[in-house]
């Protein structure tokens, strides 16, 4: 009877075993539906980056008309109008942002588009006069740069430091506004900086027009190659599209993750608040920053969402629904969240960041600091659902 009984016992035995095995967790990229649907979320993701890259370069041509309009004819209301049309292409690529931090057409070397596209904080000595030196920058610096060029201010950008900027939409924006030395308001410079008759103000002010005529064709260039570098058929969009999803979404998610901690959280936010100094805030010329930082969640909310103005698709979202709902849930409500903190920063930043420790003003800018802090680390567990490693810098 003992040896009728051992068999069945050794059958029942290695069935149990067998059912163990296979109710222990897989990796979720052993399912072909995850694997179609990240796909899909990629594809998705493209779309946002390609339609997002379209709208901001039609905003930056009718900025470049607006300011070759004020070259030709300075005027008060050509001043005005070339600022109105600088901040809308602002806050239009402000949703762009999102789209670095992984080598992509906008920040791969050797090129690094990046680099002369949005460089910052800026000096602004370093490209024309402050206050209490009249003759300092490149503009009036007719021994040593006797002719402006591209080439030669491609070359001197961050050629001396990091803080020598030389092109790119916050060149544009202080040979705009000038110097902020308000404290309620953006810079005051005179359209008669642009004067060359008997009326200007300051000295070589053809240089000065030709200067920013030179960055803001440079800037149109830049933000059309990566403009086209992401546009249906063209050989990166191709590239990335066909790739491994898991690596795919490895990108999209360390481009969401290195905006919201270390460059938002960090650098744009965290560094300003801290120092309580004005030339740390990202757009100091036009107190544009506020904006800046607005623009930039939404740019984050977007890609998780897949979506782009009104229209949504597939998602990273519904990719991770699938796998943790309550996370996929969580990461919605602290995007949604950190955006709503952002706007609830009172204008202009710099006088949010000085404000009293305790005050309501700098009190929104720590919460908001901290929205984006926790959602980072949601993103971070997104990544690890994934089986996805993302080191985010702090």
């Amino acid at each position: 009877m003992a040896a009728s009984t051992a068999k069945p016992l050794s059958i029942a035995l290695l069935l149990a075993l067998g059912c163990e095995s296979s109710s222990a967790p897989s990796s979720p990229w052993e399912d072909a539906e995850v694997r179609a649907q990240a796909s899909a979320a990629t594809g998705q993701y493209a779309q946002v980056v390609a339609a997002s890259y379209t709208d901001t370069l039609v905003a930056a041509e009718a900025m470049q008309a607006e300011i070759d309009a004020f070259l030709a004819a300075p005027s008060p209301a050509g001043l005005t109008a070339a600022r109105e049309a600088w901040l809308a292409a602002r806050e239009l690529y402000g949703e762009t942002e999102v789209f670095r931090f992984y080598e992509g057409p906008i920040d791969a070397e050797p090129d690094n588009l990046e680099g002369q596209i949005n460089s910052w904080p800026l000096d602004e000595v370093y490209i024309d006069y402050v206050e209490g030196e009249p003759d300092g920058g490149i503009i009036n610096d007719l021994t040593g740069y006797p002719t402006l060029d591209r080439a030669l201010l491609v070359d001197l950008n961050g050629a001396g430091g990091e803080d020598d900027i030389s092109t790119g939409w916050h060149a544009i924006e202080f040979l705009l506004w000038g110097q902020d030395l308000r404290a309620d308001g953006p810079g005051e410079r005179p359209h008669t900086d642009y004067l060359t008759t008997a009326e200007g103000t300051a000295a070589n002010q053809d240089r000065r027009a030709e200067y920013l005529k030179i960055v803001t064709d440079l800037l149109l260039d830049d933000l059309r190659a990566v403009h086209d570098a992401w546009a249906p058929g063209a050989a990166y969009r191709e590239e990335f599209v066909a790739a491994d999803p898991q690596q795919a979404l490895k990108n999209v998610l360390l481009g969401m993750g290195s905006l919201s901690g270390a460059e938002l959280a960090g650098e744009r936010m965290g560094v300003a608040y801290m120092t309580r100094e004005q030339e740390d805030e990202h757009s100091c010329f036009s107190d544009n920053t506020h904006r800046d930082l607005y623009t930039n969640a939404v740019g984050i909310e977007n890609v998780y969402l897949g979506r782009h103005g009104s229209t949504t698709g597939a998602s990273l979202s519904s990719l991770v629904a699938g796998i943790d709902p309550a996370l996929d849930e969580t990461l919605r409500s602290q995007l949604h969240a950190s955006v709503e903190a952002i706007a609830a920063i009172p204008a202009p930043f710099d006088q949010a960041i000085q404000a009293a420790d305790g005050s309501p003003a700098r009190q929104a800018v720590a919460d908001a600091i901290a929205a984006l802090k926790a959602q980072t680390a949601s993103i971070a567990a997104v990544a690890a659902a994934l089986e996805i490693t993302l080191n985010l810098e702090e």
